[in-house]
């Protein structure tokens, strides 16, 4: 369905503080306005609209509007520096910009001048957008192709790359997207939906679900950014029945103080979705003794090519386990050459399909990397893991950040679990640092957690937590103390950043 589909007076977007409110009336005409706009300057299906925007609810105008018009529209990262922004914009080809807020007018502004290519700009706060509405058309056009998202990957280990997918067929009017076909009867959003939204729109998940919720009818509540106590306040104040989280919200929200996590009413939340990186086992246990086995996940990534689902039922025979895929492409786990592995066995994890569900934009070799050697059609992000005999997925870490000591492979997310609830823990990564001897060697690199002391003594405190625990060659040589981690804010660790200060640093 679409937003013209449902009563015009019903909340469509709210924000967490209530202060805001987009209604589905006002969301289909703005839609329209825009989309009839943006075809008198000249775009047409398969062209690109890029987007500068926070946690804004008028994203949602604008993502309808590149739904309805055939578009592609790429949501930049408000995070990056101007010349990241502006190599997102220029290599997505954009041939209009959107800025939104005028804390980012300054980057759009500077944007705007190392991408003079584009020549049409419209922004949320200088007047720019509602005059372009108020003078376009609201007059439903005969024909309303379907559009889609292009979005960048987070980088964490290089450029981002674009993630080109085929457009797909059909009218936003008649024919459901591929995110409502399935996630809709997975998780029951419906007209009597509230969704949290606590993550950054400019990410795949967030835009996507939040599109799916107001496809189905339903209300989206909508956080300018996360926080712990924040989140749990809105899901009382909204009744919010539905949300996504990554782990690391879980983690700030279970390291509340007791008292503050006990004052808020979280009994309507029957589906709290789960995804991005894998959640440690503890972690999650103690988030369903609080809120009740309500939590959902799935394993999948901004390029759409595969998806694994889980429910707290499933999850609880098979701790750890991210479920099953068969949704979109079987699972095949394989070896550096290619060779099936069988189940226990741990290697790259690819999904096969018919097709091939991507590209990468302007970038073959980086598609062809993502490819099996045998099966163009099977492809991989490059994560690792293994399936067990009843299919089920276990994700061990990303290809790109396996440690290599003395020719044994070390996956840092198994030491990252085990210290992230270690009470003098703020926040952690694990990575491999050069050694002569060894080839590479386990460094901790922590965030010291409120009122604990940083240096020698607390690592070698870590350290001794970790020997007791885990395999000794897991076990790191040294730990680090930094003020903040670089995450992105989904979560991600930009590790290849702390590598290169590593490499930098000795």
């Amino acid at each position: 369905m679409y937003p013209g589909a449902y009563e015009r007076a019903r909340p469509a977007v709210v924000t967490a503080d209530g202060n805001t409110t987009l209604t589905y009336g006002e969301l289909e005409e703005n839609s329209l306005r825009l989309a009839d706009h943006l075809r008198t300057a000249g775009l047409r299906r398969g062209d690109h609209l890029a987007l500068l925007s926070d946690n804004d609810p008028r994203v949602m105008e604008v993502y309808w509007a590149a739904l309805r018009s055939g578009l592609y529209l790429t949501a930049v990262n408000h995070h990056l520096t101007a010349e990241e922004a502006a190599y997102v914009v220029r290599d997505c080809g954009a041939g209009a910009l959107i800025v939104a807020d005028a804390a980012l007018g300054a980057l759009g502004e500077q944007v705007a001048r190392l991408v003079p290519e584009i020549t049409h700009r419209l922004g949320f706060d200088d007047g720019t957008y509602d005059a372009a509405l108020a003078a376009a058309s609201a007059e439903p056009p005969a024909v309303q192709p379907r559009g889609a998202d292009m979005l960048y990957s987070s980088g964490t280990t290089g450029r981002p790359k674009g993630i080109e997918p085929a457009l797909p067929d059909g009218d936003i009017r008649t024919d459901p997207s591929a995110y409502q076909l399935l996630f809709q009867p997975m998780y029951g959003f419906d007209e009597h939906t509230v969704y949290l939204c606590p993550a950054p729109l400019y990410h795949a998940a967030p835009l996507r679900f939040c599109g799916t919720v107001i496809a189905t009818g339903g209300t989206v509540v909508l956080m300018k950014s996360f926080d712990a106590q924040g989140a749990l306040a809105a899901i009382e104040r909204h009744r919010v029945t539905h949300s996504q989280w990554v782990p690391t919200m879980f983690v700030r929200m279970l390291k509340l103080p007791d008292a503050v996590r006990e004052r808020y009413d979280t009994s309507s939340m029957k589906v709290a979705i789960h995804a991005a990186a894998p959640c440690p086992v503890e972690v999650k246990r103690r988030m369903m003794s609080w809120w009740g086995p309500v939590l959902h996940e799935y394993y999948a990534a901004t390029e759409a090519n595969g998806i694994t689902f889980i429910g707290p039922e499933e999850w609880l025979r098979k701790p750890g386990s991210v479920g099953r895929g068969g949704f979109l492409g079987e699972l095949r786990v394989c070896d550096e050459e290619g060779k099936v592995l069988a189940p226990g066995e741990t290697g790259t994890v690819y999904f096969a399909r018919e097709e091939v569900p991507f590209h990468y934009h302007r970038d073959d070799v980086r598609t062809r990397e993502a490819q099996h050697p045998e099966h163009p059609h099977w492809t991989t992000t490059g994560d690792i893991g293994h399936v067990d005999e009843d299919g089920y997925l276990f994700l061990t870490d990303r290809k790109a950040f396996m440690i290599i000591s003395g020719g044994v492979n070390i996956y840092p997310q198994e030491v990252e679990d085990c210290l992230v609830l270690h009470p003098r823990v703020a926040d952690v990564a694990v990575i491999g640092v050069p050694d002569e001897e060894m080839g590479e060697s386990v460094r901790a690199v922590v965030q010291a957690a409120e009122g604990a002391v940083p240096g020698p003594e607390l690592g070698q405190e870590l350290i001794a937590y970790v020997r007791d625990r885990m395999a000794h060659y897991k076990v790191p040589r040294e730990v680090g103390f930094v003020d903040a981690l670089p995450r992105t804010p989904t979560g991600k660790l930009a590790k290849g950043k702390l590598r290169s200060q590593a490499e930098r640093t000795g």
